[in-house]
């Protein structure tokens, strides 16, 4: 059985073309972890926001809430007397 000659261009290409895929796969992967990492923090944006929204509309509906009973006392105040 012959060994192939480890200097032959047919060798050559393939260490090429692998050296080629793995580069590929490593910037695939780093891409990957960027998207990610981008992703996570959009989200944490997003749910930060959310929270804000959340408490600005419970305040709002307390103020509401307290407004009119305000109103309601002031009202059964003045036809009282």
């Amino acid at each position: 059985m012959l060994l192939p000659c480890p200097l032959s261009p047919l060798t050559a290409a393939k260490i090429l073309s692998l050296q080629a895929t793995v580069l590929l796969l490593l910037t695939l992967l780093l891409k990957a972890k960027i998207q990610i990492k981008a992703a996570s923090a959009l989200g944490f944006a997003l749910l930060g926001l959310q929270t804000l929204v959340f408490l600005a509309a419970a305040g709002a509906l307390g103020a509401a809430a307290l407004g009119g009973g305000a109103f309601a006392l002031y009202r059964n105040q003045t036809t009282a007397v």
